[in-house]
């Protein structure tokens, strides 16, 4: 009996032992997550990020504010957020409530990719943008990124050196890639010399034409040399924006003849998705050119719920909830499949953009409204309880359109054939 006790007692022991083990093994394997392990897998869906709330951009969200959002977003599935500049307060706040809201909960988990705002010289003055030279500015940018990435190694896992800073229809600020190059080669070095965190990644955040899936007028040197340097291509596509701009592939009537208004919004949406795609494989060819085999990953693609200008009624009728949703669902499906991070644009209505017109559809890209209404594509998880007390503005996550989808699709656009849109011009 004794001998069987003590036979009992070890096993106990060794079964502690073990259970402790695998605890600390897991709590270290969170602590050891780098970019390579985030990026490109499912369980970690990305989201750009921008908490501000009123059309003042100058109110910066409170911790609080950026507290209920990181709450939001974690519980929709969401672990990796894409912010955009460091010299306003609100990316270094959110690294800090990420970092409170970790040692509230061990299962709360959340990383960044922390943007440095890129600009030439005389940008946003009423001085002419110098493209060849950069701005004063993009120094202490950088260097508050380094330092915020240091300080919250845990939570950030790439610096992205600019956003949309190389495309040239960014006039009042682009800058020649060599000043990304400079940058980026910046931080690289500091990861060689132990000054920076060796598993962080360096990229920049740009659109699919200026990672040379578009005109020739991109492919030069030192872009190539940046494909080079770079850890990933963080590349942009926004068909939605296209449907103005390069619109044959939304007003293309193949396959269209016979179809219901419904048939239409769908394979409308579908060519969408190709259209992204399509974007995304430019860029992977022109990279393969190079003779370099490089991560891509999805920076920013988004489709706005509602526009009053060139993409709502009397334009090309891309922008309602019901579009925007299918195209976050083919979205997800697409990158998901694919092992690619999709930093999808974005979370919130953001007041503030798009200036004073408030039908300017820069300010409908959130799945959720400001007062924390769930747009078409998350009334689902509503309905799943995925928000269940969880709260934005004071307001409980409840649906847009009071939950009527019969007053939602009143609303839906069907797209215009190309004699329409030429009428509507």
């Amino acid at each position: 009996m004794r001998n069987c006790l003590l036979i009992f007692l070890a096993c106990f022991m060794w079964s502690c032992n073990n259970s402790k083990k695998n605890d600390v093994s897991q709590v270290v394997e969170k602590k050891q997550l780098t970019a390579k392990d985030i990026l490109g897998n499912p369980e970690y869906l990305a989201m750009s990020y921008g908490g501000y709330r009123h059309a003042d951009h100058s109110i910066e969200p409170t911790l609080d504010e950026l507290k209920e959002d990181m709450k939001i977003l974690h519980a929709l599935g969401i672990k990796m957020l894409r912010t955009y500049k460091v010299h306003l307060p609100q990316a270094e706040n959110l690294l800090k409530v990420i970092s409170e809201l970790k040692k509230e909960d061990s299962n709360f988990e959340m990383y960044v990719m922390l943007g440095a705002w890129i600009d030439c010289k005389n940008a946003w003055t009423d001085q002419a943008p110098i493209h060849n030279e950069e701005s004063a500015d993009n120094k202490p940018q950088m260097e508050k990124a380094v330092a915020l990435a240091n300080q919250y190694p845990d939570i950030v896992k790439v610096i992205a050196v600019g956003n949309e800073a190389m495309v040239k229809w960014a006039a009042t600020y682009y800058v020649e890639p060599w000043v990304i190059l400079k940058w980026v080669n910046y931080l690289q070095d500091l990861k060689k010399e132990g000054k920076l965190p060796k598993d962080l990644w360096v990229t920049s955040s740009d659109n699919f034409a200026s990672w040379g899936g578009g005109g020739e007028e991109y492919h030069v040197e030192d872009l190539n040399k940046l494909i080079k340097a770079v850890d990933f291509l963080s590349v942009h596509t926004y068909p939605m924006h296209d449907t103005h701009y390069q619109p044959e592939f939304w007003l293309n009537q193949d396959g269209l003849e016979g179809k219901t208004d419904m048939e239409k919004v769908e394979i409308s949406m579908q060519r969408a998705k190709d259209y992204a795609i399509m974007q995304s494989g430019n860029v992977k060819k022109y990279m393969e050119s190079l003779g370099v085999n490089k991560p891509i990953h999805i920076g920013e693609t988004g489709w706005a719920s509602f526009s009053s200008g060139q993409y709502g009624a009397d334009g090309s009728r891309a922008c309602d909830e019901y579009k925007e949703a299918l195209y976050y669902k083919h979205m997800r499906d697409w990158t998901n499949e694919a092992r690619m991070s999709c930093f999808y644009f974005e979370g919130f209505d953001e007041p503030w953009k798009g200036g004073d017109n408030s039908g300017n559809s820069e300010k409908h890209f959130g799945l959720f409204t400001v007062d924390g209404k769930a747009k078409y594509a998350l009334w689902d998880e509503v309905d799943k309880g995925t928000f269940k007390g969880l709260t934005r503005n004071g307001n409980p996550i409840t649906k847009t359109y009071n939950g009527d989808k019969e007053a939602l699709m009143k609303d839906v656009l069907v797209p215009p054939a190309a004699a329409e849109a030429k009428q509507s011009h």
